[in-house]
């Protein structure tokens, strides 16, 4: 099964520009070239892009990304380190929700506090505004 980089973006749902970046750090190694030096990709490619992919949708940064593709690909690896890293994103995703959710709370009140009436006496205008010094 040969697939053009093109075929890679749609079965991936990847940029072409994005495909082509990976291949630049190092995340996807350097096709093999057609006869017509378009770039030729196999299921392997096409398994470690599918990989980046979900491991990008997922929030892992490309360092991460890194790590982890260096880590499956030794299969007989244990797998503590793969364990460390998504525990690691685990406690970022968390850290994130705790802050989305202190930043839902403040702008909740922010809108409660509005009772309606102009935009002159409007309360969330009035807290976006510029912090009144003393």
């Amino acid at each position: 099964m040969a697939l053009t980089i093109g075929e890679m973006g749609k079965a991936t749902s990847t940029k072409i520009e994005t495909i082509r970046y990976y291949e630049k750090i190092g995340l996807l190694p350097k096709p093999a070239r057609t006869s017509s030096n378009y770039r030729d990709y196999g299921p392997a490619e096409l398994g470690r892009l599918s990989f980046i992919r979900r491991s990008r949708d997922l929030g892992f940064s490309l360092d991460q990304v890194r790590a982890l593709l260096g880590l499956s690909d030794d299969k007989s690896c244990d797998c503590a380190g793969i364990d460390r890293i998504a525990n690691q994103h685990l406690l970022e995703v968390d850290r994130k929700i705790a802050d989305l959710q202190a930043l839902r709370r403040e702008l909740k009140a922010v809108i409660d506090s509005c009772d309606g009436g102009t935009v002159e006496e409007c309360r969330i205008v009035e807290a976006l505004g510029p912090v009144a010094s003393g």
